[in-house]
């Protein structure tokens, strides 16, 4: 899963050295930075012309605190390779006004030209960064109350749940659906109800990951586990036909 995406990543920024990238933290991706880096270090990939935009940050983590959303990315990712520190971007997460620092993120992705490619995980309520489920479609990078479900899923990162920050700043399902593509990865028995929901249920703001049915350029990434509760048809598809 890991290598698949970090194929996808590697050849956009060949095809277009000067990409915007959005990206993910948590487990998920972590094997795909990984990959990344040491395709860096090995061959080169170069990293000095691109931009990148992070989904979310929990709100009162400063940025060198060890659970904070910016110091994963530069632990596990950025530190490792030749991105120059002025193309990184990363909510705010100690902002006065959270709505004004929604404001602005914005208005840096529109500014860079809008995101090429975005990398997604899925929570296993289904949500994509910090939308919760009935987070309105609309809403673009905001303040979001995280469920007890997420902060329940989160806690193994922390000394317990009560560490757990109970609110995010995260990009909105508006500023994840105009990026031009989307990657959606997703590993585990504990994903595959949400997975089953984002591909085959209904649309509708109770599972967040569903919109991206509508969207033009989606690619989803599984294992076998992620998959358990897809259709047979799906699941049975030979891996050569997928890629």
């Amino acid at each position: 899963m890991s290598a698949e995406a970090a194929k996808i990543v590697a050849g956009q920024i060949y095809l277009k050295p000067d990409s915007v990238l959005g990206l993910a933290t948590g487990s998920t991706p972590l094997k795909m930075y990984e990959t990344l880096v040491a395709v860096h270090e090995t061959i080169g990939l170069d990293f000095s012309r691109v931009t990148t935009f992070n989904l979310d940050e929990y709100i009162g983590l400063s940025a060198d605190n060890p659970q904070s959303y910016h110091y994963f990315m530069h632990e596990n990712f950025f530190r490792h390779i030749n991105i120059k520190p002025e193309n990184i971007f990363i909510p705010d997460g100690t902002a006065e006004n959270v709505g004004a620092e929604g404001l602005k993120y914005d208005r840096l992705i529109r500014s860079k030209g809008g995101i090429d490619l975005q990398i997604l995980g899925i929570g296993q309520n289904a949500h994509i960064g910090f939308n919760e489920p009935d987070i309105k479609f609309e809403a673009t990078t905001h303040k979001v109350k995280l469920d007890d479900e997420t902060i329940k899923a989160n806690s193994r990162f922390f000394s317990n749940v009560d560490e757990v920050p109970k609110y995010a700043i995260s990009m909105g399902i508006k500023t994840i659906m105009l990026a031009r593509r989307v990657v959606l990865l997703a590993n585990g028995k504990n994903k595959s109800a949400a997975v089953y929901k984002a591909i085959c249920g209904s649309v509708t703001p109770e599972a967040p990951a569903s919109i991206l049915q509508l969207h033009q350029d989606v690619t989803i990434i599984l294992d076998r586990q992620a998959a358990a509760d897809l259709p047979k048809k799906i699941v049975d598809v030979p891996i050569t036909e997928i890629l």
